[in-house]
């Protein structure tokens, strides 16, 4: 099976999700690359510093928690699109990964032209199988 993307960033302030994230994209060999961000404060400095050093090489599917300390989810998302970093990198989609099932954030996932899907917790190797077909990666 050949890897969907070739770099993913992960995003949560759980150091167990991040490491189950991780194991799992690998062992569905769903990416060549996995970094990880702890807050979405995090996350918005890295795009920030790839877009510094002109990275062309950048994620192109981030899995995004909501609920996290600093900047959450939706913060983030603001921020990225509001600082141009939609328009930086455009082939950049998020996954709101998240383990409330609240509609009202499935819903409010929906108003951001960047994220593409909204799943629960944890990530499975049979999730990252049924997004490689919807995706077609």
């Amino acid at each position: 099976m050949s890897v969907a993307f070739d770099k993913i960033l992960c995003v949560d302030d759980d150091p167990i999700t991040l490491m189950l994230c991780k194991k799992v994209i690998e062992k569905a060999s769903f990416a060549s690359q996995i970094d990880t961000a702890v807050n979405g404060q995090d996350a918005l400095d890295y795009f920030k510093k790839l877009k510094e050093n002109s990275v062309t090489n950048y994620p192109t599917l981030i899995f995004l928690d909501l609920n996290m300390p600093i900047l959450n989810g939706w913060e983030f998302l603001n921020d990225f699109i509001k600082d141009g970093l939609d328009k930086t990198f455009p082939l950049s989609k998020f996954i709101v990964l998240s383990s409330t099932v609240d509609p009202a954030d499935i819903d409010n996932s929906k108003k951001y032209d960047v994220v593409i899907d909204f799943i629960s917790k944890p990530i499975t190797i049979e999730i990252l199988d049924s997004l490689r077909t919807k995706l077609k990666a």
